[in-house]
């Protein structure tokens, strides 16, 4: 007999409980902020050649080329600069298509900053 009203009182009791239960609180989420391009963003150099990499930063400090693709890796004051590129057509000219910006240690680095550094002699 013990157990038939333990049986019939456990789930009215969790029923009990969860009637006092209050509300969950709803969060209010902050509005995102809008981040403000910089002069020299990753896209200023995207769609470049070789050769415009070369005149806007000077020789390659490393050049692999795999494949159809090409990376240019371009190093100075604390920054390096890793250039990818690719030939979207046959015969076409490879062309950036994804740029990386760290510092020597590995972390990341301002891109900005990085690309004034490689830009002023």
């Amino acid at each position: 007999m013990h157990r038939r009203s333990m049986r019939r009182f456990v789930p009215a009791l969790a029923l009990l409980l969860a009637a006092c239960a209050t509300r969950p609180q709803q969060l209010s989420v902050p509005p995102q902020t809008v981040v403000t391009p910089s002069p020299h963003r990753q896209s200023d150099l995207l769609g470049l050649t070789a050769g415009e990499l070369v005149q806007r930063f000077g020789s390659p400090a490393l050049q692999i080329r795999e494949g159809t693709s090409v990376k240019l890796q371009f190093r100075r004051r604390g920054c390096v600069l890793d250039a990818y590129l690719y030939a979207y057509a046959t015969g076409a000219p490879e062309r950036v298509a994804h740029v990386d910006t760290r510092l020597p240690s590995g972390a990341d680095a301002n891109q900005q900053a990085c690309i004034t550094a490689l830009e002023s002699p």
